[in-house]
């Protein structure tokens, strides 16, 4: 099998070229982020560069949203030494809940819930999610999270597209993303020029 090309310096970003493209149609999103995260170096220094921004700023609670948030929310929380809270989809907790009604990146209305026994007024929070297309899922879990006196201290994932929502995020909330200046156009895009060489059938990237 081909051995996955680790860069020596390993810049930000270069573990973008393990994200998936998108095989199954529209009905799905146009890429997998989630494929990274099978490879040790690439997960921890995507975890790295999400975090780095935030060293210098006070967060009690780090929380992510429902499903894939959870993955680089809980990684997140355990390399700064924090709690973790699951941001769910309605229906999920057996507890108290505050919910949220939002239109997610397909346009399909949803609804999100967060428990009431964790946050307090004051508390300072970081959201976690895998990726911000519309912003409409981030915007909820900023409410939710607001809504109960808790202060978002930033939001970071793994990119932000320059759409009205993504734009708007970026305005109004510090942020974190993995994406260096020159591939910001292609996410905007949404092509990545690696999808030209990728093949998951000859690619070893359990490093």
């Amino acid at each position: 099998m081909e051995l996955l090309a680790v860069p020596a310096n390993r810049c930000k970003g270069w573990y973008l070229s393990l994200m998936a493209p998108n095989t199954k149609g529209q009905a799905f999103a146009w890429l997998d982020p989630s494929r990274l995260y099978c490879n040790s170096l690439a997960l921890a220094d995507c975890v790295k560069d999400l975090v780095s921004p935030f060293q210098n700023d006070t967060i009690d609670l780090v929380a992510g949203i429902d499903a894939m948030g959870f993955i680089l929310g809980a990684s997140v929380a355990n390399t700064l030494g924090k709690g973790f809270l699951a941001i769910r989809k309605a229906g999920h907790l057996c507890v108290s809940t505050q919910h949220q009604n939002y239109i997610d990146y397909t346009g399909k209305k949803k609804t999100m819930e967060i428990r009431l026994d964790v946050l307090k007024p004051g508390m300072r929070v970081l959201l976690v999610d895998q990726w911000i297309e519309t912003g409409g899922t981030m915007k909820a879990a900023i409410q939710l999270v607001e809504r109960q006196g808790a202060t978002v201290v930033g939001v970071a994932t793994v990119a932000i597209q320059n759409t009205e929502g993504g734009k708007w995020i970026k305005e109004n909330y510090k942020f974190s993303h993995c994406i260096p200046e020159e591939l910001q156009r292609q996410i905007d895009d949404r092509y990545l020029t690696s999808f030209q060489a990728f093949n998951n059938c000859t690619l070893n990237f359990f490093v």
